[in-house]
């Protein structure tokens, strides 16, 4: 199968989230807004105006949760702080959710902005909404993803060209920190994990996205009509893309995604 075009004319897009009922959301960084694709390809600003939204998860109790200058949830037109920036040096991009509900959320430090750009942490919202730092040296935090069995954690640093893999602790903290792989000519962006431990990672200076066994090994690279793909998501066995070129593509038959779980903090 080929990739298809749903959308076009929008600036850089992430955070493609498959909601309730089957549509897509995707938001708009730069030029702002929360989007909601239907099956009709009807699309309807769902937040409006927000801008640097790197990341979307559902919330059990409805509505969204949104990164950007902080990470909030977004429930009937009601924004809640979940996690607010500690200057405006900061900024909060891709996140995800465990099984627990447990908010992963990745910082910017200066980047994009007058101030020096530094590594940034991988930050974890409990569900009583204390903040845990898990880890921190990553210098351009990007897509965040889980094994199956949730006992690994995956982690695109696309400044360092790298993914970075933690296994998950019974306590929930990360041991054994590891390269899973690293390549000058790649540039990790948004990830997605399928039902068999494969990892399907956005390649940010190539349109294209890579899919990589549990071992790390390449399995199939699938070129996509676009100059960079920017984060995945799988919808049963269609992995829809958004690119920095403001498209938003899918491709059906492709493999199967794991469940994705929503937040409840």
């Amino acid at each position: 199968m080929t990739w298809e075009q749903l959308a076009d004319g929008y600036g850089l897009i992430e955070g493609p989230t498959i909601d309730r009922d089957g549509a897509l959301l995707f938001s708009d960084v730069p030029n702002g807004g929360v989007y909601r694709l239907d099956a009709d390809r009807q699309v309807e600003e769902v937040v409006p105006k927000r801008r640097g939204v790197g990341g979307i998860a559902l919330h059990a109790d409805g509505g969204m949760v949104l990164s950007g200058r902080n990470v909030c949830h977004v429930l009937d037109g009601e924004t809640r702080v979940i996690l607010d920036r500690e200057s405006d040096q900061m900024a909060f991009n891709d996140l995800a959710c465990d099984a627990a509900g447990r908010v992963y959320v990745g910082t910017l430090i200066g980047y994009g902005d007058r101030h020096e750009h530094r590594p940034g942490h991988l930050l974890r919202v409990e569900l009583d909404r204390s903040v845990t730092t898990l880890y921190g040296n990553v210098r351009l935090t990007n897509g965040i993803g889980f094994s199956p069995a949730g006992g690994t954690l995956y982690h695109s640093d696309t400044r360092a060209k790298a993914l970075i893999v933690h296994d998950l602790a019974g306590d929930g903290s990360p041991e054994n920190r590891r390269l899973f792989t690293h390549d000058d000519d790649f540039a990790p962006d948004g990830l997605a994990v399928s039902v068999d431990g494969g990892i399907w990672v956005a390649c940010a200076g190539a349109g294209r996205v890579v899919h990589f066994d549990p071992a790390g090994r390449v399995i199939d690279e699938v070129d996509a009509p676009t100059a960079a793909v920017t984060s995945v998501c799988f919808d049963g066995d269609t992995l829809h893309a958004v690119t920095m070129d403001g498209l938003v593509l899918r491709r059906p038959g492709v493999a199967e995604g794991t469940p994705v779980h929503p937040a409840r903090v």
